[in-house]
């Protein structure tokens, strides 16, 4: 029995003998590795064997920095030329965690984990610091001379010039070029672990433009125009209208943006370049600073509506306007009345106004229209209301004494004028198909009484006044104006010379 015993324990020594000795053999290279780089480990061709990590960095940083006083990198693009020296740069602090890693791939883990990693290395425990990993500034340089090279791609654009005949031309689209940085790095990583002295091509890329001129030339066309005539007005009032619009000539506006009539012209004053002429003040034509406007607004709006632009304000005037249909004026002034849009179209607008002796222009141009599609002004006249006739004032104030003293003297300040009401429509056509007609504005321009002033003093003993020559108006009960001839009778009443 104890023979049998001595047998299987020999047999287990022998077996556990037989383990350890196969265990040294298998992990000899691990085993006595501890806090010590394992024997053949080299990083950048020193022998760091044995070395704890400190040893090795003082060792491989001491190498590092006496081989950088050879390297000179010569980097060429095209026709330029730049030298980057070793001695340029100084080897900064990240040896130290490259070490420290290198270190922890050998000593971390159990024995089985270390023997794993030593066989994905296949007996080659040689390991590289790139120089661009460790010179600094050398990242700084390299974008230097990138920001020589680095050509960013140029998009086609459209160039707009109001004050040409044809206001539209449109550039070509040009490839940039960038340098591929990372590329570059690498390169004069591959290129220094043979020689100190190395000539490199920049490497770059090319960058596409976004938008090419053959996606543009056919993005603007003519969306709405619009003119109105003021052949009849003072110069003084025909350099009012055209002020006013010079203010928008060549005005570019972005997708969504909001224009003010009044803040784009300024305040209507002289030394804002504004001249005297008739404006509208209580229903009376009076001499005022920047009579005209009105026109410029006008016009302004029948083009904007015409190219389809959000209105977000818009006022009639008190008396209707004769250079442009019921329901379409826009009356402006400063404080309480402007014009204002919204460019809703879906990309920019466009505006070019003109002149000549006898016409103010806009046009308006952007995002063209579907294939057909156009729109169209429609004034739907509702009728006329009759005046109430004259009412006499006392000039109790003696605001028009220089006209007028005694009771019985008479002096017209005012007509009475019948009122209109119209309805304006934009119908929408594909073609010669109505497809929409909408109703835009519904205006009532109210009748005004006439005016007519009368003295306050008593007429005494022998004084004589001079023959009345004031005929005075009743109230209406009917009037003669229907949608055939209100334009004649607005035109007689309101004579484009003296239009706001």
């Amino acid at each position: 029995m104890k023979s049998k015993i001595f047998i299987v324990v020999s047999i287990i020594f022998v077996v556990a003998v037989g383990v350890l000795g196969y265990g040294f053999f298998v992990f000899k290279d691990v085993l006595f590795v501890k806090d010590k780089f394992m024997d053949g480990t080299t990083i950048n061709g020193i022998d760091v064997s044995g070395l704890n990590e400190q040893q090795a960095t003082n060792v491989v940083q001491t190498h590092l920095d006496s081989k950088r006083n050879d390297i000179k990198i010569t980097l060429n693009y095209q026709d330029k030329t730049w030298t980057l020296s070793g001695k340029d740069f100084e080897i900064d602090n990240h040896i130290v965690p490259y070490v420290e890693n290198v270190f922890d791939y050998f000593n971390s883990g159990n024995l089985f984990q270390k023997k794993t990693k030593l066989d994905k290395l296949n007996g080659n425990k040689s390991f590289e610091i790139a120089y661009t990993e460790v010179f600094t500034g050398l990242d700084a340089k390299i974008d230097e001379i990138a920001n020589q090279i680095d050509t960013p791609a140029v998009d086609a654009q459209v160039v707009f010039d109001a004050n040409k005949k044809a206001p539209f031309t449109f550039t070509d689209e040009k490839v940039g070029v960038m340098v591929d940085r990372e590329a570059l790095k690498n390169n004069i990583d591959s290129a220094l672990k043979t020689d100190a002295e190395v000539e490199i091509m920049v490497p770059t890329y090319e960058v596409l433009p976004t938008v090419e001129k053959a996606d543009i030339e056919n993005s603007v066309a003519l969306r709405g125009t619009f003119s109105t005539s003021y052949a009849s007005s003072s110069d003084d009032r025909k350099h009012n209208v055209r002020h006013a619009l010079e203010a928008f000539n060549g005005m570019v506006v972005e997708q969504d943006a909001e224009v003010s009539f009044n803040e784009t012209t300024g305040s209507r004053t002289a030394e804002n370049g504004y001249k005297k002429a008739n404006i509208i003040l209580n229903g009376v034509y009076v001499e005022g600073t920047g009579g005209g406007v009105c026109q410029s607004s006008t016009t302004l709006y029948n083009a904007l509506i015409l190219a389809d632009v959000e209105i977000l304000e818009v006022n009639k005037h008190t008396l209707p306007s004769s250079y442009v249909w019921l329901a379409f004026d826009a009356m402006v002034s400063e404080g309480y009345s402007d014009l204002k849009f919204k460019n809703t179209t879906g990309d920019k607008l466009y505006i070019k106004t003109y002149s000549d002796t006898d016409n103010v222009y806009v046009e308006i141009y952007g995002k063209p229209f579907a294939e057909g599609e156009r729109l169209e002004r429609r004034v739907e006249f509702l009728g006329a209301i009759p005046h109430p006739g004259d009412r006499i004032i006392p000039d109790t104030n003696g605001e028009y004494s220089n006209k007028v003293t005694y009771k019985g003297e008479y002096l017209r300040l005012k007509y009475p004028r019948e009122g209109y009401r119209a309805k304006g429509y934009m119908d929408r056509y594909i073609g010669d198909t109505l497809v929409e007609s909408k109703l835009i504005r519904d205006e009532t321009y109210q009748a005004q009484e006439g005016i007519i002033i009368e003295g306050t003093a008593e007429v005494t003993e022998g004084i004589t006044l001079p023959p009345n020559t004031v005929q005075f108006i009743p109230p209406q009960s009917t009037t003669q104006v229907n949608e055939s001839n209100v334009e004649r009778k607005i035109e007689s009443e309101n004579p484009s010379s003296y239009n706001p």
